[in-house]
């Protein structure tokens, strides 16, 4: 009997899954599993949680909802907790599994994660087999190397949407085969070092986790409202729910994969018609995978303060007063203050937001621009490590931006994109 582990990451879904599928097409039985990696929860070297308590309540929320997809086709999540390379062996040995299937990385700490694991299930002649699941362009149909790859986005993406094509989705499983896996079991947020979070009744949506409810969103966001079709219009928008597409959530975990939400904008612009903004989400996705690849391209660079750079950069002095002041949104500009208290009490910024933050925080502030990416992978819940990490360096001026430093213009921003202080007077007036 062939047995393999399937181990979900930031892959959480069932539809579009190659890793799922693959494993169901050359084994007997599966145990699909889900580790609660000690080494993302507490401090890190900045002083902020590697992993704040939104994202995780989402988390959690997106283990339940993908335990139940699983348990409808026969099978189950097995959910542990400590390092990866001690649990997955103790679980390949207890099973006796042949094979482990896994998402492929980029970032640095989680290549050197899945080189352990990889090391360790060797010793036990179970193989390792790694897929790219995260992007809407596959890696192997992109028209250069990625150590070729430009460092400019709009040459990057002129020559794919010219030269490459995107893959098909592969379908939902319809069955499983696996041994039984006992109820689901997570974790506490207290066991993880954190607290629940307050629901903000102004945040821009209820946002929960799962495939279920990405699935939901998607639907909502395209057919029920049809607001794709103003989305290059409205994404600059900072109040509502449905400004912009708020997709990064699931994508972020993967309960949504960036060719499930292409293959269901082809349908809704085939019954709906195709327009720019319906153009415009997908360019949007492009810069995601974008970033992905320059991940992959540049690994630990992103995480200097050089960031790509060839030339080392100044690094600013700390300050811990003004680095707080940013934080709880106390700065004195209420552009700012406005988009930073919606961070920290709801985990979500919009992309405005996010653009005028960091330029503060990096041209105004005059801080290092990794404290402000630190502090983000702390509060949102849609943090990816490549779009973050890979966002801050092109604000900071240490990124792909051909033009070096991008300074925004806060007094001119917030007039432009919030003529009429609707933003400024929702998170700046204190509620009882």
């Amino acid at each position: 009997m062939i047995r393999s582990i399937v181990w979900f990451k930031t892959d959480l879904r069932i539809h579009d899954n190659e890793t799922l599928i693959k494993a169901i097409a050359q084994s007997d039985e599966i145990i699909p599993v889900y580790c609660f990696d000690n080494a993302d929860f507490g401090l890190n070297e900045f002083g902020f949680q590697k992993t704040g308590k939104f994202r995780t309540k989402f988390l959690f929320e997106s283990l339940v909802d993908l335990d139940k997809e699983l348990r409808q086709l026969g099978s189950g999540l097995l959910v542990v907790k400590g390092n990866p390379e001690t649990e997955l062996i103790n679980i390949a040995k207890y099973y006796q599994a042949n094979k482990l299937f896994a998402k492929k990385e980029v970032a640095f700490n989680e290549k050197q994660i899945e080189k352990r694991v990889e090391k360790e299930l060797w010793k036990l002649k179970c193989e390792v087999e790694t897929f790219s699941t995260s992007t809407l362009y596959h890696a192997q149909d992109l028209p250069f190397s990625i150590k070729d790859i430009p460092d400019v986005f709009t040459n990057f993406r002129k020559k794919i949407e010219k030269e490459s094509s995107i893959r098909s989705v592969y379908p939902s499983p319809l069955s499983i085969k696996s041994p039984i896996i006992p109820p689901i079991k997570l974790p506490t947020l207290e066991e993880l070092g954190l607290t629940e979070p307050l629901i903000d009744h102004k945040s821009v949506l209820p946002f929960k986790g799962g495939e279920s409810e990405g699935h939901k969103r998607l639907d909502h966001y395209f057919f029920e409202t049809k607001a794709v079709s103003n989305y290059k219009h409205t994404r600059n928008e900072l109040v509502g729910a449905d400004y912009s597409s708020k997709f990064s959530v699931w994508l972020a975990l993967g309960c949504l994969s960036a060719r499930g939400i292409y293959d269901k904008l082809k349908q809704y612009e085939a019954q709906c018609g195709a327009n720019e903004s319906t153009y415009w989400l997908v360019f949007e996705l492009i810069w995601r995978d974008y970033f992905r690849f320059m991940m992959k391209k540049h690994g630990h660079q992103f995480f200097l303060p050089s960031g790509i750079k060839p030339v080392e950069t100044i690094v600013q002095q700390h300050n811990e007063e003004l680095l707080q002041k940013w934080v709880h949104g106390e700065t004195g500009n209420d552009f700012i203050d406005a988009n930073m208290i919606e961070l920290k009490q709801t985990g979500f910024m919009s992309n405005r937001g996010r653009q005028n933050v960091a330029s503060y925080l990096c041209h105004d502030l005059k801080l290092d621009w990794r404290y402000g990416a630190a502090y983000f992978q702390q509060q949102l819940i849609d943090y990816d490590v490549s779009s973050n990490w890979g966002n801050w360096a092109y604000l900071a001026g240490v990124g792909n931006d051909p033009r070096g430093q991008r300074y925004f213009n806060i007094e001119k921003q917030a007039n432009d994109y919030d003529s009429k202080q609707q933003f400024r007077k929702l998170w700046l007036t204190k509620t009882i």
